[in-house]
């Protein structure tokens, strides 16, 4: 189970990664906005898989209408998802938004 410690230490020591409040809730930003805190045990991230994602684990992978309009973005239950996970969803949503390795 990953928590939003985990989050928190995992973007920042990505390179360039900063922490501030979106929508008054912790987020981290490469050049643009990679994860941000949605509710207590969610996470907003972007990902280039959000379809399959959903499709396969909906329980863990889902996004309301307010993401519609944003085919990147994916919500994550952070219950449901370990440490190991968590990290490659923040890796690939830090490269799609702009970070660089």
């Amino acid at each position: 189970m990953a928590t939003e410690a985990d989050v928190r230490r995992i973007c920042l020591a990505l390179p360039g990664v900063t922490e501030r409040a979106s929508w008054n809730q912790p987020a981290w930003f490469a050049k643009t906005l990679m994860a941000r805190i949605w509710e207590a045990d969610v996470l907003t991230v972007k990902t280039a898989e959000r379809e399959a994602l959903a499709g396969t684990d909906p329980e863990t992978y889902f996004w309301t209408p307010h993401h519609e309009r944003s085919p990147q973005l994916v919500l994550v239950r952070l219950s449901r998802v370990d440490g190991g996970l968590l990290a490659e969803l923040l890796e690939d949503s830090f490269l799609l938004a702009g970070g660089r390795l």
